[in-house]
């Protein structure tokens, strides 16, 4: 149940305002002072502040409501206030509504003004805490799957890609055969890197091959090796992928251009583990576990007769889908820094840009750009110019978060116009978010 401080030096408004509170099933903690209100701030977790204006004996200056309230607000930045007066000073409110109160009432208030106001703020504010404490759950769950296994440098912060990450490395310890799927650019082989980093093998090599590289012919040598003279210009034995790879792991990319010739020998191999070089008859035995991956659709090609139904399900027992970067823009911010070298940063108007693009390269795409800007950039910081995405009309931006806000502020020293065009905004623009947010008297104009 949500819980509202009232201070007021007025023993009937006190016990008014609890009683409707009540009513509506708001839990309500009373204070007689300012001074009483601020110890009950810090013994309780209050929700909501209904607050009078005036406690002087005269109650004419309302002098300590303000100066209450802004304490309120230093100490509490996130705390809604509803302030009560029983006079009315239109310049008054209209400046403490700046600075972050809630809302301004005169007394005597309209209860269902009153309550539909504070039912608001409550919901906000539960709304508000949920997010937090899902945001603090889903770091703890990051963080502990990082001291547990090794994530070979993976960078992300979305939900989607900690999924992936988490099923990896929950396989990692098996033998089975791994499928990853997903489009070009999107980080399939990094997750590669993760099963192999994370099993019994991580001691063993680890060979990549590319199937989708090499004409047939030259693939089944790659994967299987060749005799002298089992092809012209071979004048001594090659070791193949599979031999080289034993007691390890495999990472065959590009699985779906597999020739029909190779699919047919690497099913062999799954099967019995045996095959011979080209050129050879004696037959060897490997140790291997193998990790493919595709951006093709696997099913679509057994359909149409390009790949075989009885390999897909040797290589898919299980499947891990990368999704694309336009699926999860919120590891945008955090793979644009990675990729920059040390010292740049991004703009928060680049940052932004960059969230609502839609990638269709994936993560190569944006690591390319972060290593142009950095070079094109005249100095450590890149803004939107730098990206050569065309710098898109402040409409067109996502709009700053309150962290955003605070965080340019803080960045430049509260000067706003330096802060403004960290977040590619006008001043006026800037302004009017500070004033959203109740930021306004912590910027400065130039």
């Amino acid at each position: 149940m949500a819980t509202a401080l009232i201070i007021d030096d007025n023993d009937g408004v006190r016990e008014a305002l609890g009683v409707l509170l009540e009513v509506h099933g708001i839990d309500a903690v009373a204070a007689a002072t300012p001074r009483e209100g601020l110890a009950s701030l810090a013994e309780h977790d209050i929700d909501l502040v209904i607050q009078d204006m005036n406690f002087a004996e005269e109650k004419t200056s309302g002098a300590e409501g303000v100066a209450l309230f802004k304490e309120i607000r230093e100490a509490y930045p996130g705390l809604p206030v509803i302030l009560l007066t029983a006079w009315t000073d239109l310049e008054t409110a209209v400046g403490l509504v700046k600075a972050g109160a809630a809302d301004y009432l005169g007394k005597p208030w309209d209860d269902d003004r009153l309550m539909t106001t504070a039912r608001n703020l409550l919901e906000l504010r539960a709304a508000q805490k949920r997010s937090r404490r899902l945001e603090a759950e889903r770091a703890a769950t990051r963080e502990a799957l990082r001291a547990q296994y090794e994530l070979c440098g993976t960078v992300y912060d979305s939900d989607a890609m900690h999924d992936v990450v988490s099923l990896a490395c929950r396989v990692a310890h098996s033998d089975i055969a791994v499928l990853i799927t997903g489009p070009n650019g999107s980080g399939k082989e990094k997750l590669a890197e993760i099963v192999q980093a994370n099993s019994a093998r991580a001691d063993g090599p680890f060979v990549r091959i590319n199937a989708g590289a090499l004409p047939g012919e030259l693939l089944e040598a790659e994967l299987f090796g060749a005799e002298p003279g089992a092809y012209t210009g071979l004048s001594k034995t090659r070791i193949g992928r599979f031999e080289a790879a034993d007691g390890g792991t495999l990472f065959l990319d590009e699985i779906g251009n597999l020739s029909a010739e190779g699919q047919n020998r690497l099913l062999r191999v799954l099967q019995s583990g045996e095959f011979e070089r080209l050129g050879s008859s004696q037959t060897r035995r490997v140790d291997v576990r193998i990790i493919s991956a595709t951006n093709a659709d696997l099913k679509a090609a057994i359909a149409a007769g390009t790949f075989r139904e009885d390999l897909f399900y040797r290589l898919n027992v299980i499947e891990l889908r990368v999704p694309a970067l336009a699926e999860r823009a919120g590891d945008v911010p955090a793979l644009a820094a990675a990729f920059l070298p040390e010292g740049k940063r991004l703009t928060a108007a680049a940052e932004r840009l960059l969230a609502v693009q839609a990638w269709p390269g994936n993560v190569r795409e944006l690591e390319n750009l972060m290593k142009r800007a950095a070079v094109l950039a005249t100095g450590d910081v890149i803004g939107l110019d730098d990206l050569g995405l065309g710098a898109a009309p402040e409409r067109e931006l996502p709009e700053p978060s309150e962290a955003d806000v605070q965080r340019a502020l803080a960045l430049h020293d509260n000067v706003v116009a330096r802060a403004a065009r960290e977040l590619g905004l006008s001043r006026q623009a800037l302004y009017r978010r500070m004033v959203k947010f109740g930021l306004h008297e912590q910027g400065s104009g130039n």
